[in-house]
């Protein structure tokens, strides 16, 4: 019986991916659960599996071709023998030294002209990981070839006036990735009426409980206590009073969500993820840190899956963690509200008191709320950032409920 592999759910706002790499080629043996096809998208590197024992029948794309969702890739045809036997899988062809490579590790490295056993591998069994590679290109060395840039042959867009390479220049092409989330990230702004309201927030009662119970957190948990399950819990109280923050326009309908889906925004190399936490409100602070590094750890070797990364209804962005003091983050379609927090520094704080004012030093952080100003009005969107500032400021309100 010969069956058709179709794309996959590609997730919330996915509407193609690329066909990056065919594993089998037309007349091959594929066993069930073997990959057939792996798919690029703006957001991951997703495997298309074999539902059936069989051979392939035919491709319906080529390599680097754009699919939608639900598009024809090929056609299987179930319990048929191969008309040749089973190609070796191309990591065979590495040196006997090296540990197999997946699929996505061993495209990066040919794409690259790099040498595998010239990266330290942290995988399992010293197996290479995406995150080894893409660490190995981002800092060039000797054992490391720089990729070189290819002659660009295609016409330049109209809207481009012809420019000259200067020596001391190079011209290398976008990659895939980078042009979906460049054109991701306009859209973005082109489609909402996007607004940044801003607040900043003392981090002395935060960083005093952490002080306090770091230890034995981490010693009954076996996670560290961070301070993105603070805001997490606390943007999750600031969206069950301001549920439009929480909504999305679809149409002329706006949809309420009774549930509450936060998205962390976490940088790799390769570009920017936002695996979702699930049910968050459900979640202890032990469970949401131990969530937050589990995705963490996948996003670094490059193992997110798209359901990891779908259904999100609203989305932290932490710039702090680089050093950045101040930002406008950008929605994350088609979510109507993205909190950006923003590097802790001590700063002179006018304090009133009952002998009156005084100054005093406090660690205190900027808050950014951006957010689409169809659905949700500045009243809301202020009302909601001052909301996630007295819980921070306050976080014995998250624990019962204030």
């Amino acid at each position: 019986m010969s069956m058709e592999i179709k794309v996959p759910p590609l997730g919330e706002s996915v509407t193609e991916a690329t066909v990056a790499r065919w594993t089998k080629a037309v007349g091959d043996h594929i066993g069930k659960d073997e990959n057939l096809v792996e798919l690029e998208t703006d957001k991951v590197t997703l495997d298309v599996p074999s539902p059936v024992d069989g051979k392939v029948i035919s491709l319906s794309v080529s390599e680097g071709e754009t699919v939608g969702a639900n598009a024809v890739l090929a056609i299987i045809e179930e319990g048929a023998a191969a008309d040749k036997p089973a190609e070796k899988p191309a990591e065979a062809s590495a040196p006997a030294s090296e540990a197999p490579l997946s699929p996505a590790v061993r495209r990066l490295v040919d794409e690259n002209n790099l040498d595998p056993n010239a990266i330290a591998g942290t995988g399992k069994d010293g197996r290479l990981t995406k995150g080894d590679v893409l660490s190995a290109m981002e800092i060039p060395s000797p054992a490391v070839t720089a990729p070189v840039a290819a002659p660009v042959t295609a016409p330049a867009p109209a809207a481009l006036a012809p420019r000259t390479d200067q020596p001391r220049e190079e011209r290398v092409p976008m990659s895939r990735l980078r042009q979906v989330i460049a054109r991701r990230l306009k859209d973005a702004q082109n489609s909402a009426a996007m607004l940044t309201t801003f607040n900043e927030v003392d981090m002395s009662a935060v960083m005093a409980i952490r002080a306090e119970y770091k230890d034995s957190f981490e010693k009954r948990h076996g996670v560290k206590l961070g301070f993105m399950s603070f805001f997490v819990h606390a943007v999750i109280e600031a969206l069950k009073d301001y549920p439009a923050v929480n909504a999305e326009i679809h149409g002329t309908d706006i949809i309420y969500k009774n549930y509450y889906n936060v998205g962390v925004a976490v940088g790799t190399p390769q570009g920017l993820v936002v695996p979702v936490l699930k049910d968050a409100d459900q979640m202890s602070f032990a469970e949401t840190e131990a969530t937050i590094n589990s995705f963490g750890e996948k996003a670094r070797q490059g193992q997110l899956s798209m359901a990891d990364m779908s259904n999100g209804t609203f989305t932290i962005s932490n710039g702090g963690i680089y050093g950045s003091m101040l930002s406008t983050p950008i929605l994350n379609p088609p979510q109507s509200g993205i909190l950006g927090m923003h590097n802790i520094q001590k700063r002179p704080v006018v304090v009133s008191g009952k002998d009156g004012d005084s100054i005093v030093i406090k660690p205190m952080m900027y808050l950014a709320l951006s957010y689409d100003h169809r659905i949700i009005d500045g009243r809301e969107a202020v009302s909601f950032l001052v909301r996630v500032k007295q819980s921070i400021e306050d976080p014995k309100r998250l624990l019962i409920g204030l």
